[in-house]
């Protein structure tokens, strides 16, 4: 069932669904006509429309893939465990790389015996061996 080109759907502030077609709702004298007065196949044209709209957008969400994960907990379960793997995985790795390269830019400044960055380089060194003289295990 096609429609006319015209043909316009348009939910309302009310939530009602409003059809505005080219010729229904005016007589051919311009007076208005009772929206009831629209042909049952119009009503019907609109309905189809708006609910393949509605299923084209269910679609686009994949609601359906939603709900039956939603049905299996197990399932849920399982892919919580391995996103929340990968996810540590992925910040451990990420703060290795970080940390190793700061290191490594430390050891660079440090080589070039820089007055100011070479003392607090040697601060933190003495620092570092302080704490690992105090602690006997």
């Amino acid at each position: 069932m096609e429609g006319r080109e015209g043909d316009k759907h348009r939910f309302g502030r009310s939530g009602r669904i409003s059809i505005r077609t080219s010729g229904a709702g005016r007589s051919s004298n311009g007076i208005k006509e009772n929206p009831y007065d629209i042909p049952q196949e119009e009503k019907l044209n609109a309905i189809y429309k708006l609910t393949s709209g509605l299923v084209q957008q269910m679609e686009k969400a994949r609601i359906a893939e939603y709900t039956q994960l939603l049905n299996s907990p197990w399932r849920l379960i399982w892919l919580n465990v391995l996103s929340g793997t990968a996810r540590g995985l992925g910040i451990a790795l990420g703060f290795t790389f970080f940390a190793a390269t700061i290191i490594y830019v430390l050891q660079v400044l440090g080589a070039l015996n820089l007055p100011i960055i070479g003392d607090y380089i040697a601060d933190i060194v003495r620092i570092v061996q302080h704490q690992l003289e105090l602690k006997t295990f």
